[in-house]
């Protein structure tokens, strides 16, 4: 059985710390959106669940029902961060572990 290589695993371990900040690079220029209302209000976030921009159509502002618009904006904000989370999860490096490691996201 060959020894133990503390210097590979050492160098795994920053070949991976590397891929992470590349992942992290990548997700904070992506751009993901949610919509509600069939598309009356529009979120786009960053792949890091930063909102970026909110679009809301005027047929959306009637100020007789505020709350409508504001339940459209709610749904449209967690579309848009259910998005970024799913493209945070594609551009783990360590996402193929799901599973293996107890405690981490499958």
């Amino acid at each position: 059985m060959p020894g133990f290589d503390l210097n590979a695993l050492l160098e795994q371990a920053q070949q991976l710390q590397e891929q992470m900040r590349e992942a992290q690079e990548r997700l904070a220029r992506k751009t993901v959106t949610g919509s509600s209302g069939g598309g009356m209000v529009i979120v786009s976030a960053n792949g890091k669940g930063e909102i970026q921009k909110v679009q809301i159509d005027k047929q959306a502002v009637d100020p007789r029902d505020v709350p409508m618009l504001e339940d459209l904006v709610l749904a449209a904000v967690n579309s848009a961060l259910k998005a970024a989370q799913e493209a945070a999860a594609a551009e783990n490096p360590l996402s193929s572990l799901g599973g293996m490691i107890p405690g981490f996201p499958k």
